[in-house]
């Protein structure tokens, strides 16, 4: 079948790797379902992976992708679930020490057609179109969970959300937007803050740029670079968000005084549960809210869209159709 696969790790070049064309049909264990894909979204977790973080020498060739919306061996139209828990394990899937994404374990979602458990894949409301559903299962449910589960932020909350511009920074300010929130936000490029405003940011920063007020949260996905501003962000209690570190993981200062001085809480969030996503797909139906796409190619064209991520040269997602 057709796929988008790493073939090769390249740290300096990870693009090398990356190959467009035919690998076999997905195995279907027990339990599971195939998803015909319609479209898939991009994550930075697909350009880790060709560098060979999460992944090693024998798992290759591997599909790539974790996001997807399709149509279930039962012909139902659904959005694909990317965590892949033990079969085991009961409750949070987030909390499984053995758990996955596709695309690390199991061949991902770039392809004609992948494989899921049968409990990953949630029904696609019709008012939401292939390319929007694909969005989701990633940067969305990433985004959803720091503000809503690991954050607890309410209707007339404050939250600063660094780095405007990359897919989980953008649903941060829309979904915070949407449910009631005051959102401030960063970006070192003149233009992203503009488009922040755009999406539903009350107010825009230059990166390190002292703020007006204290906020109640602040979402963090670029680590290293912009740490020390979220922690002198935050008012006395208030809570960081992290799911990322795009600028490197290595502090030069973690601000401990100030976390314990203030009572600040540091709260780590990963993906999402499939009840997460679920909630946030209706959320989205509900609400007409949707997700913000910088741009659709075919997955023929798959290597533009990596290129576009790695160079930084993105708002929104990236979404590849079939």
């Amino acid at each position: 079948m057709f796929a988008v696969y790493a073939e090769s790790f390249s740290s300096d070049s990870p693009l090398d790797g990356l190959v467009i064309g035919e690998q076999p049909d997905p195995v279907v264990p027990e339990g599971w379902t195939t998803v015909t894909v319609k479209a898939a979204s991009l994550n930075h977790h697909d350009v880790w992976s060709l560098r060979g973080v999460g992944l090693k020498q024998e798992q290759l060739p591997m599909i790539l992708g974790c996001d997807a919306a399709g149509v279930d061996a039962d012909g139902n139209e659904v959005v694909v679930h990317a965590v892949i828990s033990d079969p085991g394990w009961r409750g949070d899937e987030t909390f499984d020490p053995r758990r996955s994404l596709l695309s690390e374990r199991h061949p991902g979602t770039f392809a004609a057609t992948v494989a899921v458990p049968r409990s990953n894949v949630v029904p696609k409301p019709a008012s939401m179109s292939w390319e929007e559903a694909a969005c989701l299962p990633t940067a969305w449910l990433t985004a959803y969970r720091m503000l809503f589960t690991r954050g607890q932020l309410k209707a007339g909350d404050t939250v600063l959300v660094q780095g405007a511009g990359g897919g989980v920074a953008t649903a941060c300010i829309i979904l915070a937007r949407a449910a009631g929130l005051r959102v401030l936000a960063t970006s070192r490029d003149e233009a992203k803050r503009a488009r922040a405003i755009e999406i539903g940011a009350h107010e825009v920063f230059e990166s390190g740029a002292r703020l007006p007020v204290k906020v109640d949260a602040v979402m963090e996905t670029v680590g290293r670079a912009t740490w020390s501003h979220s922690i002198r962000a935050l008012r006395p209690g208030g809570s960081i968000v992290t799911s990322g570190t795009t600028s490197g993981p290595k502090l030069d200062d973690a601000e401990l005084t100030r976390i314990f001085f203030l009572q600040l809480n540091v709260i780590g969030s990963t993906m999402g549960t499939r009840d997460e996503l679920a909630a946030l797909v209706t959320m989205l139906d509900a609400t007409g809210t949707r997700p913000l796409i910088d741009r659709v190619l075919p997955m023929e064209q798959a290597v533009e869209g990596f290129a576009a991520m790695a160079e930084g040269d993105v708002f929104g997602k990236i979404v590849f159709t079939r």
